[in-house]
């Protein structure tokens, strides 16, 4: 892909960030274990795809630095995407570490050299990152990776229905569900069954489930799935402890490198709404 050549801003934010300390104090300080929790949350720009459609998708992922701490940051002047409506299927709830592509903003064919910006407030710091069709931070592994064309799962809700591949994913219907009880939700997930580039054989489809927006804990049985490296059929059982609206996000990842970093070859995002009653 193009990004090989040229290392993407993730990258770059992401090597910054990790050197800071070492410039700042001594050797010893990188052996320190990570920080539990306290620290704060970094948007980041992955990179852009096209889509069939003509529009293109910019990725965003983010940098929870807490090894354990979740984040929950609501949609507001605190957490915003400009131009256009505030929330724009971006994370509430920030899981600890670097999370890689959890959503996508869609931009039309003639965005041209205008950018999205994505500002996070919080622990007293306000991070603000742009994403923009710059052409060094073009994506060409959703359509195939160019060394193994291995290309992420497909995500469907309903059996010969729509499905989603890549960061921007597919949304559900909504679902409506009282505190407490079951919610099931089922997936059908289908794979080329290729290998990842540096794998000698096809790996799994592995689906993590994720609270994605939301204020209340939810309980996912069971919050990992693992499928045949051709995919299959999977249903999660959701239960959740405070009524309000949620954003479910489950990720199908293809690739024994969870994260797989800027290529993004290798899972798809879909999202389900919940409309959690008292």
């Amino acid at each position: 892909m193009r990004s090989t050549h040229a290392l993407p801003p993730a990258f770059l934010l992401l090597t910054v960030l990790t050197l800071a300390p070492l410039r700042e104090g001594s050797a010893q300080r990188s052996l320190a274990p990570a920080t539990p929790s306290g620290l704060s949350v970094t948007p980041v720009f992955e990179g852009w795809y096209r889509n069939r459609d003509g529009t293109y998708s910019l990725s965003f992922g983010y940098l929870n630095r807490n090894a354990a701490e979740v984040v929950d940051v609501p949609i507001g002047d605190d957490n915003l995407i400009v131009p256009g409506v505030p929330n724009q299927g971006q994370p509430t709830r920030f899981h600890a570490r670097r999370h890689w592509g959890v959503f996508a903003v869609v931009v039309p064919a003639d965005f041209g050299e205008r950018k999205v910006t994505w500002t996070l407030r919080n622990r007293g710091q306000t991070v603000a990152i742009s994403g923009s069709l710059k052409q060094d931070w073009e994506i060409d592994a959703i359509q195939g990776e160019a060394s193994a064309e291995n290309t992420p799962p497909a995500i469907g809700f309903v059996s010969g229905g729509p499905a989603g591949q890549g960061p921007l994913g597919i949304i559900s219907a909504p679902y409506t569900v009282k505190v407490d009880a079951p919610l099931s939700v089922s997936l059908i997930v289908t794979d080329d069954g290729k290998a990842e580039p540096i794998a000698r054989a096809p790996t799994p489809v592995d689906l993590t489930w994720f609270v994605h927006q939301g204020t209340g804990a939810v309980t996912f049985t069971p919050a990992t799935i693992k499928l045949t490296a051709t995919g299959g059929n999977a249903t999660v059982i959701a239960s959740f402890s405070q009524p309000g609206e949620y954003l479910l996000r489950v990720r199908a990842n293809d690739s024994s490198v969870v994260g797989a970093g800027h290529s993004q070859c290798c899972w798809t995002n879909a999202f389900i709404r919940v409309q959690v009653t008292p």
